[in-house]
């Protein structure tokens, strides 16, 4: 279609867009799409293309586009009061109303709610809650975090350092020194491929174990995990994993932080996935289906374990030293409100259970046998397909073959949204909490067809 505007030349000439090879998108190599509409799970482009969106924007868009009740929330706030600030104790009705809601839904353990934007802010707050809660506790070495190999926490310093991806890391001199990675809980790709699943499960809190001890406790602050690995390939835990880890954590006094950002607010067919998986944390980042990306909202959700260390540092020490501008603005804050009422109004978390695992079984009958999909996983409302070179011996294609790329991209030329994940030949898949039994026969058909389509 002939557009009589150069909204295509301003793209390439000013946008500066997140995770994107800049020089293929500068020399008009890899495509740009203006998205203009959505309802339901679908989006539709200004060229008039309706995809359904299977990965519901990226794992955030929870109960679909189009919601009206969320955008006249926003609306009404906008034009009642647009922003105020929260500090020093002031907030807005949306925003305290908000808080509470949260706090509702959270495990029993949990006490406040600070709001932030983004989940990558939410976990940069967390890790300076951590080194005050132990300054105050007059524990001034202990201050390293622990993280996972394939787990995704953000793009900042801090956050960016704690994700596990290469890709985050190069060229980035990233992870920071306080940082350091362990297992992932990843069981088709383990290395001994004569583990049981327990006895995989085994030698993650092992490999623990093992690096608190050539750390030493007493300089390690804190754990942080994805209930589901996200990013890192859409990886449930094996059966026992969070029991084990959380040992090795309370017999060394470290704090565990649940990064709920995916998982928070349903996507698991349970509320959180600490409900889900049975993780006591001590704090909980959420984001994503906060608002269902409405509106920009982050949080970090503080175990009353912290909140009582963290009053104490008031006392001794006078306000606490840490703050956004936009901390709990008050439209996200309304989108938010706006957001958690629908889930519960409309059952999607009920649906995610049903539809979820519908969509995963149908996945799993579709494409199991293929001599290529070495596995299919997933849990509620997330589903991952694994391609590899060889399945009977596990030998993976190599990344220049770009496999999963490929096929993410035959999907899309026919209509769905699917994501290729990183460090690996994955299909991911997260849709909207709406999504029907009908639509997900569609994901499942056409990942069939786009399957064939590159291995012939």
């Amino acid at each position: 279609m002939l557009r009589n505007d150069q909204l295509a030349e301003w793209d390439r000439e000013n946008f500066f867009h997140a995770s994107t090879h800049l020089a293929q998108f500068a020399r008009g190599e890899l495509q740009n799409r203006v998205i203009t509409g959505g309802s339901g799970c679908h989006i539709e482009d200004r060229e008039g293309v309706r995809l359904l969106d299977a990965f519901a924007g990226l794992y955030c868009v929870n109960v679909g586009y189009g919601r009206e009740d969320i955008a006249d929330a926003i609306a009404a706030q906008a034009k009642e009061l647009a922003y105020y600030h929260a500090y020093v104790g002031h907030g807005t009705e949306a925003s305290i109303t908000l808080a509470k809601m949260v706090l509702d839904r959270a495990p029993a353990n949990m006490s406040k709610v600070y709001f932030g934007l983004s989940g990558s802010d939410a976990n940069e707050t967390n890790i300076k809650l951590i080194w005050y809660y132990n300054n105050i506790l007059g524990r001034p070495e202990k201050k390293k975090i622990i993280s996972r190999w394939r787990g995704y926490h953000g793009s900042g310093l801090m956050t960016g350092s704690l994700t596990g991806l290469e890709l985050f890391h190069k060229k980035f001199d990233l992870p920071l020194a306080q940082v350091v990675h362990t297992e992932a809980p990843y069981y088709y790709r383990r290395d001994a491929l004569n583990q049981s699943e327990a006895e995989f499960v085994a030698h993650c809190a092992a490999e623990l174990e093992a690096l608190i001890e050539r750390e030493g406790a007493d300089t390690i602050a804190a754990f942080i995990g994805e209930p589901v690995l996200g990013t890192g390939g859409i990886v449930p835990p094996p059966e026992g994993y969070w029991a084990a880890i959380q040992a090795v954590l309370k017999k060394h006094d470290i704090l565990l932080v649940a990064d709920e950002v995916v998982t928070g607010f349903g996507r698991l067919g349970s509320m959180f996935g600490c409900d889900h998986y049975g993780i006591e944390a001590d704090l909980i980042t959420i984001a994503k289906g906060l608002t269902s990306a409405y509106a920009p909202l982050s949080g970090s959700i503080v175990s009353d374990k912290m909140w009582k260390v963290l009053e104490r540092g008031t006392d001794e020490n006078g306000p606490i030293g840490h703050g956004w501008t936009y901390s709990a603005h008050p439209i996200g804050a309304a989108a938010g409100v706006a957001n958690l009422n629908l889930l519960d109004e409309l059952k999607l978390i009920a649906n995610n259970r049903d539809t979820g695992a519908y969509l995963n079984q149908a996945m799993a009958e579709a494409l199991g046998d293929h001599v290529h999909v070495g596995e299919i996983r997933g849990e509620g409302m997330l589903c991952a397909v694994e391609f590899v070179k060889d399945r009977s011996d596990r030998r993976f294609f190599d990344a220049a073959d770009k496999i999963g790329p490929q096929i993410a991209a035959a999907l899309a030329a026919d209509g769905v949204i699917g994501r290729a994940m990183p460090q690996g030949d994955i299909l991911g898949f997260a849709p909207p909490f709406c999504l029907t039994r009908a639509e997900a026969d569609e994901v499942v058909n056409k990942t069939q067809k786009a399957v064939k389509s590159v291995f012939g």
